[in-house]
C-alpha cells in the first residue's frame, strides 16, 4: 500500500510537513490550492499544503460542474477573461479527459429572452473566437424545429430557435483530488482535516503556521519561506488572523443545483436557459439523473454548511417548469441538492451576478500572499500567477532562479490516457481487459471513466478482496472504490467517500443509504475507531445527507 497519499497514515505525513522549512507552504486544498501546489512543485520549490476539511470540501465540490468558457462574461464586456478560460478548459481537457467531456449545449432563444437571435448568434461567433474552439466545436444557429428536435422537453409557444455551442462538463471534486495526486506524487506533502489555527511570525514576517489535525487534536507547526493563502471562501478569516483584512475583502454568494431523476426528468440535451427573472440556469444530464442550477444570492450564513433553502428550491423548480412547461415538477422530485459559495471580490452598489468573477492576488505587510475570486476554469492560470510571484519573492531573497510554469504539459493524475484523441479506444481497451477480472461492462466503464489510468490498480482491488467485500456485505466494486480512496487519495471519513471521491451523495444517493453501514464499518476496522468515533462519523454522514435532501427555511444570519 503506498503512503505519500495514504489516510491511513496520516502520522507520517505530519511529522513530514513539520520536520523541514519547506519554501511554500498553501493554505487550503481547493481547486486553487492544489493548482498551486502543483505548480510550485513542479518548478522544484518544496512545497506543503493543509486543508481543514477535506480536499474540494468548500466551494471545490460545489459548483456546477462545468469548464465554462465564460459565455455569460461577454455579457459583462469582459472579453479577457472569456479568451482565458476559453482556453484553460481545452488544457485541462488534454490533461484530464477523464474528468472533463465536452458538452454540447443548447441555448433556446425564447421571445423576450435576454437573447435574441441575432444577439445570441453574434454573442457565440465572438465566444468561438475569443476562446479559441477547434473547427468542429464552432457554434451551429438552430431553427426552432431543429431545436425541438435537440430538446422535445423545450416550450414551444415562445420558442424562436436556438444556438448550439460547446461547453466542457467535469467532476470538480475529482478534478481536484486529480490535481492534489499529482502534485504528491512529484513530492508536496498534503495533509486533509488540518486547520491553520494560527501563523507564526519572526520579526513581525510571517514563517508558519500552528496547524491542528481536526480528527485528532494534535497541534503541529509548519514552517516556511512562503505562505500563500488560498483558502475560498474563509481567505478573510486567514487574512483577520493576520491582522491584515482591509481595504478590499470578500463577498459571499450562494449558488443552489437540484438532482432530479432521469426518468422524471428525462432531458437530451443539456441546456442553458433564461429564468423568468432575467437570470440564465443550466439543466445537464449526467449518470441517469438531471441536475438544474444555479441560484446567485448573498450569503452571511456558516460558511463550512451552505444548505438549499425552501427558496431556492421553489425558485429553481419555477424555472425549469417555465423553460419545460410538461415537466410540472414538484419538491418531492427532488432526490438531492448541493449549495456552494462563490468566494467574489465585494464592490459597492452591485448586484450578486453582477460582480465580478476575475481573482485578485494580495500582499499583506507580514509577507502572507492570499488570492481571493476567481472561477475553477481558470485554476491553473491562477496558479501560475501566485507561483510566478514567490519564484520572483525567493530569488530576490537569493535563491538561484526557478524555471517558468509547465502545468499546462502535465497530465493530472489518471490523466495518462492519449489524449483527448486517444480517450474513446483508451475506454475501450479498458473494459475489454476488464472483462477478465470479472467486471461487467457497467461496471468497467465507471471504473475507467471515473480513475482514467488508475483504472488497472481498481481492477486489481476488485479482483483481490472479493471474500472481503463478501465478509463486509458489501458489492467489491465498493470496496474496490473505498480501499484505492483511502491509500491513493486520502479517504479519511465516509463523507469523504460518499460525497467527493464517488459523488454518490449527489447522483445515487441510494447507494449512500446502501453501503454507509458497511463502509464505515470497513473504515472503522481499518482505522482502529472506537464506538464514539464510529457514531461521530456516521452522525456527520447522516448530517450531510439531511443538507442534501431537505431544505431550510431560511438562510441563517
Amino acid at each position: 500500500m503506498t503512503t505519500n497519499f495514504s489516510g491511513a497514515h496520516r502520522a507520517d505525513h505530519i511529522e513530514r510537513l513539520s520536520n523541514q522549512t519547506l519554501d511554500l507552504l498553501v493554505i487550503g486544498g481547493g481547486i486553487t490550492g492544489a493548482g498551486i501546489a502543483l505548480d510550485a512543485q513542479t518548478r522544484g520549490m518544496s512545497t506543503g499544503l493543509i486543508e481543514m476539511q477535506d480536499f474540494g470540501a468548500g466551494t471545490s465540490s460545489r459548483s456546477t460542474k462545468l469548464i465554462h468558457g465564460g459565455l455569460r462574461y461577454l455579457k459583462q464586456l469582459e472579453f479577457k477573461l472569456v479568451a482565458e478560460v476559453g482556453k484553460e478548459r481545452a488544457i485541462v481537457y488534454e490533461n484530464a479527459p477523464h474528468v472533463t467531456t465536452p458538452e454540447w449545449m443548447l441555448l433556446p432563444i425564447i421571445e423576450g429572452g435576454t437573447y435574441g437571435k441575432l444577439a445570441t448568434s453574434v454573442g457565440l461567433l465572438v465566444y468561438d473566437y475569443l476562446a479559441g474552439v477547434r473547427k468542429q466545436e464552432r457554434r451551429i444557429m438552430l431553427n426552432k424545429d431543429k431545436t425541438l428536435n435537440m430538446e422535445p422537453l423545450l416550450r414551444k409557444d415562445k420558442l424562436k430557435g436556438g444556438g448550439y455551442y460547446v461547453e466542457y462538463r467535469t467532476d470538480d471534486a475529482r478534478l481536484t483530488i486529480e490535481t492534489m495526486k499529482e502534485a504528491v506524487r512529484r513530492g508536496v506533502h498534503a495533509l486533509n482535516y488540518a486547520k491553520a489555527e494560527d501563523l507564526i511570525y519572526d520579526q513581525g514576517q510571517i514563517v508558519g503556521v500552528r496547524a491542528v489535525d481536526q480528527l485528532t487534536g494534535q497541534a503541529f507547526d509548519i514552517r516556511a519561506k512562503k505562505i500563500v493563502n488560498a483558502a475560498g471562501p474563509w481567505v478573510d478569516t486567514i487574512r483577520e488572523i493576520d491582522g491584515s483584512k482591509q481595504g478590499k475583502r470578500l463577498h459571499l454568494t450562494k449558488g443552489v443545483h437540484l438532482v432530479v431523476d432521469g426518468k422524471r426528468f428525462p432531458l437530451k440535451q443539456a441546456i442553458y436557459f433564461d429564468t423568468p427573472d432575467g437570470r440564465m440556469v443550466f439543466a445537464i444530464p449526467r449518470d441517469g439523473k438531471t441536475y438544474i442550477g444555479t441560484t446567485d444570492t448573498n450569503y452571511t450564513g456558516d460558511i463550512a454548511r451552505p444548505r438549499m433553502t425552501v427558496e431556492d428550491r421553489d425558485y429553481i423548480l419555477k424555472a425549469a417548469n417555465f423553460m419545460f412547461p410538461t415537466l410540472k415538477l414538484e419538491p418531492k422530485d427532488v432526490e438531492s441538492s448541493w449549495s456552494g459559495l462563490r468566494p467574489l471580490i465585494h464592490e459597492d452598489g452591485k448586484s450578486p451576478s453582477e460582480l465580478s468573477r476575475k481573482d485578485e492576488i494580495f500582499i499583506a505587510p507580514s509577507g502572507l500572499i492570499t488570492i481571493a475570486g476567481g472561477k475553477l476554469t481558470g485554476y491553473r492560470k491562477m496558479a501560475e500567477r501566485i507561483v510566478n510571484l514567490v519564484a520572483n519573492q525567493l530569488e530576490q531573497q537569493g535563491h538561484s532562479p526557478f524555471p517558468g510554469c509547465t502545468t499546462d504539459k502535465v497530465k493530472l493524475s489518471g490523466g495518462d490516457v492519449g489524449g483527448s484523441q486517444g480517450y474513446a479506444s483508451f475506454i475501450k481497451t479498458k473494459v475489454q481487459q476488464a472483462a477478465k477480472f470479472g467486471l461487467n461492462e457497467r461496471e468497467a466503464t465507471l471504473l475507467v471513466t471515473r480513475y482514467g489510468s488508475n483504472a488497472d490498480r481498481l481492477f486489481e482491488l476488485y479482483r483481490e478482496h472479493q471474500e472481503e467485500a463478501d465478509k463486509y456485505g458489501m458489492p467489491a466494486l465498493w470496496l474496490a472504490m473505498l480501499i484505492y480512496g483511502i491509500e491513493a487519495e486520502m479517504v479519511s471519513t465516509p463523507s469523504d467517500f460518499f460525497i467527493r471521491r464517488t459523488g454518490a451523495m449527489y447522483f445515487d444517493i441510494a447507494s449512500v443509504h446502501q453501503w454507509k453501514q458497511p463502509v464505515i464499518a470497513y473504515m472503522a476496522d481499518l482505522f482502529g475507531w472506537s464506538e464514539a468515533e464510529i457514531e461521530q462519523h456516521s452522525q456527520v454522514l447522516e448530517k450531510r445527507r439531511e443538507d442534501a435532501v431537505n431544505p431550510i427555511t431560511a438562510d441563517p444570519k
